[in-house]
């Protein structure tokens, strides 16, 4: 008992550096887009997603009611004893925040929320079988909502992006105006943030919660977080979104299309929207991947957008790697738990401290910081671009294009008046020599 107790605490803590690394590798989702637009200053994006996260993680705990009585059937692995379980639990969180970890470090936007279900679903496989796994639930609330999520993020997006710029037609001779959407991104960024609390906080709670139910810690028959997990929790993601993953904020600040405004006016509502309706079904998405279809759906609704499909392809590729690489990490984590019991925890919780701090470490040699971050977005080219001399809309063109035709006609006519005046004279003239030869 004494044992399973100090593993608890060791799950507890893994969880809340997972939930820390959460809200850095997250934070890009709500604030890249108004950064790069100039709605709001970095460090004012930072503080106020954290503020919002902090208030999000108190919002609901349906999420977490998915994760601590969802993808793992406990009842299959606790007759192995309470030991192996919470092992596999800290086996699966070194798969989940090794890959946080590593994607922050290639500042590459994946799931967070996928990371943390691979880690825990390979170490089940490996420690208890396939058994343990309720692949219906698996199914029902992760795999099909990262397949739909995104896709209806982005419909949502293309409409509001239609309808904000079919209402906002600009008579005031400001080609890249809609400033006001500028105001409104503080709005709808502050709502995504605010939503990502609901739901990506959610998921530390449910993993503690887990391991309370194993032990004996919590009735088995209430899945809701205790109120001290959810203070904790929304503590430690509201740390790690303050401190704010710029790695990830450049890449997504470079973009998967020239983010204008309105364009991220509508898909941070879209993004909003999508995850609160998904945090109040018990839906565990990824935020990321919502925010990501939000954004190329709003440049496929602006006319003239271009889309970077190489770079989304990248991005999509490492979501396919997710799920698969985090629970490979999570099962050689088992592994040690199964062949060496104690001693493979120990020998784990080593290991973990190794591969962070390498990777922190490593991240030293090329530092990104809010303040590199948006001037390496900047030089990019790939940021929201907003020139002193901005380019003419196509109604400024028909309009400047109305006035050259008028002017031609103008000068045309002037031309022929000359023309005729000068014939006029020169008749004049030759009649005057004429009647003057007569004479």
């Amino acid at each position: 008992m004494e044992t399973a107790a100090l593993i608890v605490v060791l799950v507890i803590l893994l969880a809340l550096f997972f939930d820390f690394t959460n809200g850095f590798h997250d934070t890009a989702n709500a604030m890249a887009t108004p950064i790069a637009t100039g709605a709001l200053k970095p460090k004012t994006a930072v503080l106020l997603a954290a503020v919002l996260n902090l208030v999000g993680a108190f919002l609901s705990t349906e999420v977490s009611k998915t994760i601590s009585g969802g993808i793992i059937r406990e009842d299959a692995i606790i007759d192995s004893g309470a030991e192996l379980f919470l092992a596999l639990i800290f086996a699966g969180l070194i798969g989940a925040i090794t890959w946080n970890m590593l994607t922050w470090l290639l500042g590459l936007p994946s799931s967070s929320s996928h990371a943390l279900f691979g880690g825990l679903i390979g170490a089940t496989l490996v420690g208890a079988g396939l058994g343990a796994i309720d692949f219906g639930m698996v199914l029902s609330k992760i795999v099909l909502p990262a397949l739909i999520a995104p896709l209806t993020a982005g419909i949502i997006a293309f409409i509001a992006t239609k309808i904000a710029y079919t209402i906002t037609r600009r008579y005031d001779n400001k080609p890249d105006g809609r400033d006001g959407f500028r105001w409104g991104q503080i709005f709808t960024s502050s709502l995504v943030a605010l939503a990502h609390g609901t739901n990506d906080a959610q998921k530390t709670m449910g993993v503690i919660t887990l391991a309370l139910i194993t032990i004996g810690w919590q009735s088995a028959d209430h899945h809701e977080p205790e109120f001290w997990v959810i203070v904790a929790c929304a503590l430690t993601i509201a740390l790690g979104t303050y401190l704010g993953g710029w790695r990830i904020i450049r890449t997504l600040g470079k973009g998967l299309t020239d983010v204008k405004p309105a364009q991220g006016f509508s898909a941070e509502s879209s993004t909003a929207a999508t995850i609160l309706a998904s945090s109040a079904l018990g839906f565990a998405l990824s935020t990321t991947q919502v925010a990501s279809g939000s954004v190329i759906g709003s440049g496929l609704g602006r006319r003239g957008s271009t889309v970077r499909w190489r770079t989304a392809g990248r991005i999509a590729i490492g979501w396919l790697l997710t799920l698969p690489a985090a629970g490979t990490v999570g099962a050689l984590a088992a592994l040690l738990v199964v062949w060496l019991g104690p001693w493979g925890v120990a020998i784990d919780a080593v290991l973990a401290v190794v591969i962070i701090l390498g990777l922190y470490f490593r991240s030293r040699r090329n530092a990104v910081t809010y303040a590199n971050a948006m001037s390496d977005v900047a030089e990019s080219g790939h940021a929201v671009e907003l020139p002193d001399t901005p380019p003419p809309t196509r109604r400024q063109q028909r309009i400047e294009q109305a006035r050259a035709e008028a002017k031609a006609r103008q000068k045309a006519k002037a031309e022929a008046k000359a023309d005729a005046k000068a014939k006029s004279k020169a008749k004049k003239n030759q009649t005057t020599t004429t009647k003057e030869k007569s004479e």
